[in-house]
């Protein structure tokens, strides 16, 4: 049916979110995956790890996983980082119908929300590869959903889908 690729800085709401949106779009009788890439990490084994040629690897898989649950017929909710737009574009590729939903949380507000305490390991290690500290975070410009603190995401995603033309539903 359609990827739905939430993007974002570590501890943006990306999770919550994908979260939300499935649970409307079950009680609407849709048949929805959430792949959430901090579950996948762990589950996906040798690990990529999160260095360039890891994530490269890592975002291609999903990438891959994606397109293979919407060729079923699912919604596919997909929350991972992403923080290159070449790993956003090959998942656009991939999919028959891709909305991209960037998470547009300042980072400042990640770090204190932080559950996993990402930020503060990462600024105490200098060999870090948190995106956007010791990697790079390249800001989508061709999301087709931009959600900010303050927002209805889960209206604004499910909008989004409604725009999917009805032959593929």
């Amino acid at each position: 049916m359609a990827v739905v690729w939430f993007a974002g800085r570590p501890a943006s709401g990306k999770t919550t979110l994908a979260n939300a949106v499935a649970d409307r779009l079950r009680k609407d009788g849709e048949q929805v995956v959430v792949l959430d890439s901090d579950e996948l990490r762990n589950a996906i084994k040798p690990s990529h790890g999160f260095h360039p040629e890891g994530r490269e690897a890592f975002y291609g898989t999903l990438a891959n996983l994606a397109a293979t649950f919407e060729g079923q017929g699912q919604v596919v909710l997909v929350a991972a980082t992403a923080n290159l737009a070449r790993y956003r574009q090959v998942a656009r590729q991939r999919a028959t119908n891709f909305i991209e939903v960037y998470i547009d949380t300042p980072i400042d507000v990640c770090r204190q929300r932080d559950p996993k305490g990402l930020y503060a390991r990462a600024e105490a290690d200098a060999d870090n590869h948190l995106p956007g500290l010791g990697a790079a975070f390249e800001v989508p410009d061709d999301a087709e959903v931009v959600v900010r603190p303050g927002d209805d995401g889960t209206a604004l995603v499910l909008g989004a889908l409604a725009q999917v033309p009805q032959k593929v539903r």
